[in-house]
């Protein structure tokens, strides 16, 4: 290899990249230490299986509205940096505050609230990060980013899991449940300095013509195609939570509920394990042999983890195959989705394209988890993991058709 090669190779990994990464890190630690152990705290206090399905529903949902909001601001100021801090500050303080609830409403609205600030905050990231790389590195760059949040996903329910051993010694359960969330809290609010010390924005040219409207309107047609294939495949790719809260419920007769709920906790690692490993590797195969057929083999790969639950063996090593699937799905989606939109969307839309594409997940997830959730309710958990498979193979089938013409 030359030395214009060795260049042309490493010259997307800038301190920049870096700094982005690290924010994602720290946000995944705090968020996804509170999220493995959401579900264990909201039994404890009495909530039935539907609140955690309304919870995730409603948080996403409003979400949704943020992440189109949060597009089209990235799109109108010249600094997207502080904007984007100020996402990751209110994450971090209100899954803090999950702390305070004694009923399942309150925990819905400090969720729903940090959701918005996660919401607001993900397009300006995936904007400024899709600025500073080039064009044919784009699948290792958002592999590269979704890796580091991943981490931040694995450690984050390891010191839960951690914590709960060790705090649960001293106090009671619910307690240290609570103490968890407060630590939480913490990697959180770093992540907005780091942020904000660490990311040397460039400011945006921005568009002042450009309204909210007419920003939607200069998306362009195959973009628009193609968030059809991403929102078929969204309705039916419902939250992790409710993966924690299923391996829990198949566990207990044999394990005992606190036991399978210890269990449930390290599989949602071993999930992250898998969605970290991936998520790079994907990129860079997606960069050397193309995007299109390694998104369209991963969300088919969410309908055979989904049969595979419907199946029901009460097995650990089974369980662990369908938590390995789903993080091996979730790496290729959030890599593969952002990278193909940045190719499909011109650079004076660019937010406003990455706002869109995360209203739509967003809404995909609001759907699927309120449906799942209240099919799991009034049938069974079968009812909720049928409707799961035959969605994501739809995506599967309509992105394969509407990527047709795509060759990046």
């Amino acid at each position: 290899m030359d030395a214009q090669q060795l260049e042309k190779r490493t010259s997307w990994f800038s301190r920049d990249v870096v700094g982005l990464a690290l924010n994602r890190f720290l946000s995944d630690l705090g968020h996804e230490a509170g999220t493995a152990i959401l579900p264990l705290f909201l039994a404890t206090i009495g909530a039935p299986a539907a609140a955690l399905g309304v919870i995730e529903a409603v948080s996403d949902g409003l979400s949704s509205f943020a992440k189109l909001f949060g597009g089209w601001l990235g799109d109108q100021v010249h600094r997207r940096k502080p904007w984007a801090a100020l996402g990751y500050i209110v994450t971090g303080i209100t899954t803090g505050m999950y702390a305070l609830a004694n009923a399942w409403p309150a925990v819905l609205v400090a969720r729903a609230v940090g959701w918005a600030g996660r919401g607001l905050r993900s397009p300006l990231h995936d904007a400024m990060l899709t600025d500073v790389v080039p064009p044919e590195a784009r699948g290792r760059a958002f592999g590269f980013d979704e890796a580091a949040d991943t981490l931040g996903a694995v450690c984050g329910p390891l010191a839960a899991l951690a914590l709960v051993m060790a705090l649960g010694r001293t106090m009671p359960r619910v307690d240290a449940y609570r103490w968890i969330f407060v630590l939480a809290a913490v990697p959180g609010v770093l992540a907005a300095l780091s942020i904000l010390t660490l990311v040397n924005e460039k400011p945006h040219e921005r568009d002042g013509k450009l309204t909210f409207f007419s920003s939607m309107r200069a998306l362009p047609p195959s973009f628009r195609r193609y968030l059809a294939g991403i929102f078929l495949f969204g309705i039916g790719d419902y939250a992790n939570t409710l993966l924690i809260l299923r391996a829990t419920q198949v566990l207990t007769g044999r394990l005992g509920p606190e036991q399978a709920g210890s269990v449930a906790v390290a599989l949602y690692t071993l999930h992250n394990v898998f969605y970290m490993a991936g998520a790079y590797p994907v990129g860079a195969l997606a960069d050397r042999f193309g995007k299109r057929w390694l998104l369209t083999g991963a969300y088919g790969l969410a309908a055979l983890y989904n049969l595979l639950l419907i199946v029901e063996i009460p097995s650990v090593a089974v369980l662990a195959l369908v938590f390995a699937l789903a993080g091996t799905v979730y790496s290729s989606q959030q890599s593969l989705e952002r990278a193909i939109a940045a190719d499909l969307v011109p650079e004076q839309v660019r937010s406003t394209g990455f706002g869109v594409l995360a209203t739509v997940n967003g809404i995909g997830d609001f759907v699927s988890s309120l449906v799942v959730g209240v099919l799991w309710s009034a049938f069974s958990p079968m009812a909720g993991f049928a409707y799961s498979l035959v969605l994501t193979l739809l995506g599967a089938v309509t992105m394969t058709v509407v990527l047709r013409e795509y060759r990046s």
